[in-house]
């Protein structure tokens, strides 16, 4: 089910207790009802703007509707719609601030790790993939408006595969793209949050590592227990049904991975998959202790941590016996995603913990079309590969929901950074309706300096 239906869901069932109620006289129903209506609103506005050619022009009627409806409901609503496409677009920031779930301390929360004695602070990277040894299913979550959180998977697939999992599977995925595998990079057609560049890089890494990768999720309109029992169902299927001895990597959204505890009225994906194989499972919690766009928004424990140990990459906690931290039962290790520091209104963990370098572009290419859409596709890809990244140019911030970042030189043209692995690539730029501006092949190599990355554009 596309996942603005399944919010449509989720409200007409009451299951949306993280969304709060309005500070008004309101009385709960009333704010449900203004919550149907805003969701409602919200399709027509994504219908009106699927009607447009190119994700620059959808994504600017998104903006324009953002922008003229300030009411409570439909920004918290159409938040979550808008930072879709902004995340779409490579704008990150942006997406991280229209919709912000705010880390409340929860009563069955942990003690900090700070507090225990025997728990320290190691490398994600490291740790994870020996925490994965012993298990047949390591399933990471990730919040789909914050691709931070696909960040580390990313980086981790590589020692996963190392360490024997030879199937992958992302909630994202279309079971209708039949040529994926063979294709080995995904299109438009391949899912709905793939169309992020990091989602993509996510599927892509995965395709040429080896890994069999799999679709998942629910072809039926079910919503709550009865979709995560489908979810369940089609993994057993299409992976342990054929393959009885496989090692399977999951990534999916929030808490479909939980494995325990009461999830919408139901069970969870994970609880479902296990009652079906009985297979070991490694549950690895990304979504609550990363840097929100307000700082307000951040759990205290993840303040506390990022306070004392200032980490330069993701970190999780283990005691002297190996055994991981926890921020929330049902999870076997959280993960901790230092704060992100901007360059060029990017956020520095576009690099992948060093696989990708900055590219910088300027928008002299642009021709005063702004703004201006720029992409890096693979060489080695066709024309219908979701870019390995790009950014939208402009001359004033496309929402401005944060501070001003818009970086220019001295006759005013705007400029960012792609960030890209080394390698060949097909540059593009064009215009808001997806005219072609500008292309031209380039090569990213590891040894590319600061000055090259400026001159690069003749």
């Amino acid at each position: 089910m596309p996942p603005r239906r399944r919010l449509l869901s989720l409200l007409a069932g009451s299951l949306l207790a993280c969304i709060p109620l309005a500070a008004s006289a309101q009385t709960p129903a009333e704010w449900q009802a203004l919550q149907l209506a805003a969701a409602n609103k919200s399709e027509k506005i994504m219908a009106a703007a699927n009607a447009h050619k190119g994700l620059l022009a959808q994504y600017q009627v998104l903006r324009q509707a953002w922008n003229e409806d300030k009411s409570p409901a439909f920004r918290l609503i159409f938040g979550q719609y808008i930072s879709w496409y902004q995340s779409f677009i490579g704008d990150y920031p942006d997406a991280a601030a229209s919709f912000s779930i705010k880390q409340q301390p929860e009563p069955d929360d942990s003690a900090s790790p700070l507090g225990q004695p025997g728990y320290q602070a190691h490398p994600a990277l490291a740790t994870i993939p020996e925490l994965a040894k012993p298990y047949r299913v390591v399933l990471l979550n990730e919040a789909h408006n914050v691709p931070l959180t696909r960040s580390l998977t990313v980086q981790l697939l590589s020692r996963l595969r190392e360490e024997g999992y030879d199937y992958f599977a992302a909630e994202t995925l279309y079971q209708t793209d039949s040529g994926l595998q063979t294709r080995g990079y995904p299109i438009d057609k391949s899912g709905f949050y793939t169309e992020e560049p990091v989602c993509a890089e996510m599927v892509r890494t995965a395709l040429k590592l080896g890994f069999k990768v799999v679709a998942y999720e629910a072809l039926s309109d079910a919503t709550g227990d009865a979709r995560e029992a489908e979810q369940a169902r089609n993994l057993d299927n299409a992976v342990f049904k054929r393959d009885p001895k496989a090692r399977l990597v999951v990534d999916a959204g929030y808490a479909h991975i939980q494995k325990s505890g009461r999830y919408l009225n139901g069970a969870s994906m994970a609880e479902h998959l296990y009652k079906l194989t009985g297979l070991p499972m490694l549950s690895v919690e990304q979504t609550m202790l990363y840097p929100h766009a307000f700082a307000s928004d951040d759990h205290p424990i993840y303040t506390a941590v990022m306070t004392q140990l200032q980490p330069r990459a993701p970190i999780v906690f283990t005691n002297a016996a190996g055994k991981p931290w926890s921020l929330r039962p049902g999870y076997d290790v959280s993960v901790f995603f230092p704060p992100s520091h901007l360059v060029r209104g990017r956020p520095d963990w576009l690099s992948l913990g060093g696989l990708r370098k900055p590219w910088f572009v300027d928008g002299t290419r642009c021709q005063q079309h702004f703004p201006c859409l720029v992409e890096a596709r693979y060489a080695d890809e066709g024309d219908d590969a979701i870019p390995a990244d790009r950014l939208v140019l402009d001359q004033v911030p496309l929402v401005g929901t944060l501070d001003l970042r818009v970086t220019t030189n001295a006759q005013g043209v705007p400029g960012s950074d792609l960030y890209l692995r080394p390698g060949k690539y097909r540059l593009r730029f064009s215009a808001e309706n997806g005219n072609p501006l500008y292309h031209r092949n380039i090569t990213v190599t590891a040894g590319d300096s600061e000055h090259d990355r400026h001159t690069a554009m003749p």
